[in-house]
């Protein structure tokens, strides 16, 4: 271990539970700590001592910290997300912390027991979009006034020009939402709509699953992949703890 005088707490996510529990190791900057949970009456964070310092948000440390609470899920049923580079200066400080937060996490334990989130992205394929864009009379007319001109020249045709393939993008996306989206939603406990990501995806989505109905979700996903598999990619992640339907404010309250 590091200088002791210099250790920090590193909080992972919190859990519903009355006994000290430890989930391995993790590695931070290449050393191995020990993880162990921190109680307030039947919560608890999930921590390890670490060095007092700023942690980037890397793809190693972001992996590290998802794989912590990943296995913690494997053997918990209410698991509440906090978001990576959490650290405080001592354990009495996290004792405060938990104690400020146990009446969300009182509130948030019967609202996510047994429940996970998926992830769902939909990428339109590049040929099917062009198709898309193709079949716009707009974009066509549009297109042919700008070939050939400068850009001075052709300057407020391409600001039309953008927005009618705009347009043609916004109407996929709400076809996408109306067949695939929509249906999901009706079979999660909660749906969320995220920002898209890039000019190619149409679907942006997280959904809290009752954990006894995954099959049947996945089932759903699989069907709408089959029937939309010649137009689009889909992402399908999970299990993730509800980092979408969670929102914890981590604050320690000064005397």
């Amino acid at each position: 271990m590091s200088n002791q005088d210099n250790a920090g707490i590193y909080i992972f996510c919190g859990i519903q539970t009355n006994e000290k529990e430890e989930f391995g190791p993790v590695s931070f900057d290449g050393k191995e700590y020990d993880t162990f949970t921190i109680h307030y009456q039947d919560a608890a964070m999930v921590a390890a001592k670490v060095p007092m310092k700023i942690y980037p948000p890397n793809k190693e440390n972001l992996f590290m910290h998802q794989q912590l609470v990943s296995k913690v899920m494997q053997s918990k049923d209410v698991v509440i997300p906090i978001s990576f580079g959490n650290v405080f200066h001592s354990t009495e400080d996290v004792e405060v912390l938990l104690e400020n937060l146990y009446p969300q996490f009182a509130r948030l334990f019967p609202e996510i027991k047994g429940k996970m989130e998926l992830g769902l992205k939909v990428i339109g394929k590049k040929d099917w979009i062009k198709s898309q864009m193709n079949e716009s009379q707009k974009v066509k007319r549009l297109t042919r006034q700008v070939n050939g001109k400068s850009a001075e020249a052709s300057y407020y045709e391409r600001i039309q020009l953008g927005g009618a393939t705009q347009e043609v993008v916004s109407s996929l996306i709400r076809d996408i939402e109306a067949d695939i989206y929509a249906p999901l939603k009706t079979k999660a406990e909660a749906a969320k709509l995220n920002d898209p990501i890039g000019d190619r995806m149409l679907l942006n989505a997280s959904f809290l699953v009752d954990r006894d109905k995954e099959e049947t979700f996945d089932q759903l996903v699989n069907e709408a992949h089959e029937k939309w598999q010649d137009k689009v990619e889909f992402k399908y992640s999970g299990p993730w703890p509800a980092y979408n339907f969670v929102q914890i404010h981590l604050a320690v309250e000064e005397s």
